[in-house]
């Protein structure tokens, strides 16, 4: 699904196959999670393969590596280079592309020096689906702010979001909805979230959450479009009297919800604001214009 025979990857300055490319079982980040990754979407443009908002990618993965003491060995402009390169050796327009900072070999519990770049690419379809989402409040909680860095993109973090999304799955349900310590809404196992409600959108303010590059995104679209956005804590009780609630994310681009708890929202998907900006988003990212993509 992710590489074949051919496929090259970029690994700590060369480029090889993937079935070639490993890691050390010694590695810290294998044993303890220690480690930081970034997700990022590439687009099939007019002009060509377009890396959305690369720099940005690349920035919080800096970010997320010098607050987990990792040093950072790579200039952002070297990797989105890098990154573009990697998409020409696999020959690829519309792609995901994962960059991981994993660790060398070391079985104690302080970060040392050695670090490895491991840089994939390959075709993948949104993550949530093509369908609106159907999804449940988690039991699992998001982690709390003062147990570690939450708005870092850290390897180990997301022990928390297999958990949540196998809970919602095991319950029929397409993806979960975490809470924050303080019983307020925080966002998904991989993904932002907001809600409608005459027509104002809601989204929690950053603190609890991964400050996601999608958000960002959809936040600057309100503003070029006249949306009212506010940023405020909001518990689960709220989201029992909503008019639409959507989930934004790289993988996920922007996904429509809808039920939570089998609450369904009160407008159609066409009708709401996140369709509005389904589209706005689509428009940026390919930079034209889509006439062949609706969620059902």
């Amino acid at each position: 699904m992710y590489y074949n025979d051919k496929t090259k990857v970029y690994l700590d300055g060369e480029w090889v196959k993937a079935k070639d490319a490993n890691l050390s079982f010694y590695s810290q980040t294998f044993h303890y999670g220690n480690g930081v990754f970034e997700g990022i979407r590439s687009y099939d443009t007019p002009v060509g393969p377009s890396i959305f908002k690369a720099v940005e990618h690349y920035q919080r993965l800096e970010k997320s590596a010098r607050l987990m003491h990792i040093p950072f060995r790579h200039s952002v402009e070297e990797l989105v280079q890098i990154s573009y390169e990697l998409l020409k050796k696999n020959k690829l327009q519309n792609a995901y592309i994962r960059p991981v900072i994993f660790m060398g070999e070391n079985m104690g519990l302080t970060t040392r020096k050695e670090n490895h770049l491991f840089i994939a690419a390959w075709e993948w379809d949104r993550f949530l689906g093509n369908s609106l989402v159907k999804v449940m409040i988690s039991s699992y909680q998001r982690p709390n702010p003062k147990s570690c860095h939450v708005d870092a993109k850290v390897i180990g973090h997301y022990t928390n979001s297999i958990l949540a999304t196998n809970e919602a799955k095991s319950k029929g349900y397409n993806e979960a909805l975490l809470l924050d310590a303080n019983e307020n809404v925080a966002e998904g196992p991989g993904a932002n979230f907001f809600y409608e409600k005459d027509g104002v959108l809601f989204t929690p303010p950053e603190g609890n959450i991964l400050p996601g590059i999608t958000r960002a995104t959809i936040l600057e679209l309100c503003k070029e479009m006249g949306i009212e956005v506010r940023e405020r804590y909001f518990g689960a009780d709220v989201l029992k009297d909503i008019d639409s609630a959507f989930f934004v994310g790289t993988a996920a681009e922007v996904a429509g919800i809808q039920s939570i708890d089998d609450k369904k929202v009160k407008l159609k998907w066409e009708d709401s604001i996140g369709h509005s900006l389904h589209w706005a988003y689509m428009r940026r990212v390919t930079e034209k214009e889509i006439t062949d993509f609706s969620l059902a």
